[in-house]
């Protein structure tokens, strides 16, 4: 019975490594909370241009163009030695990263408009941090 049990656990932990390995990644959280205009974080914040250009690290963050405009859904709540991160995806020309929604230093850009306003601290979660 315990031989049995063992297996399928090895079995089980092989299908999460395999299934993983396929479809993505957890990455480690860069904070436990995050601002957000609404509960489930869907509504944008606000529109934001970038100052400077900023290449992602990992595929947790966007790259971005001096110039280029970002939707931002999200503030991640600065914690211990770590940056403040925004989350948002790049608005304009480039078809390829449009719709991409990951992280960038909030230093980075300039808030343009503002449409509501992140009031809701949300805490994050797994998937927030996900990569594919």
């Amino acid at each position: 019975q315990k031989r049995k049990m063992a297996r399928t656990l090895a079995f089980s932990l092989l299908g999460f490594v395999v299934v993983c390995a396929v479809h993505g990644i957890f990455m480690d959280r860069l904070s436990s909370k995050k601002l957000c205009a609404d509960d489930d974080c869907v509504y944008t914040i606000s529109l934001a241009r970038a100052q400077e250009d900023y290449n992602a690290p990992d595929c947790r963050f966007i790259n971005v163009r001096k110039g280029q405009q970002i939707y931002v859904y999200s503030k991640l709540v600065k914690e211990n030695e770590a940056g403040e991160f925004w989350a948002g995806s790049v608005y304009g020309d480039d078809q390829d990263e449009m719709g991409i929604v990951g992280y960038f230093p909030s230093n980075l850009v300039k808030e343009q408009r503002v449409y509501q306003e992140a009031t809701k601290e949300v805490p994050t979660t797994d998937i927030d941090f996900f990569c594919e």
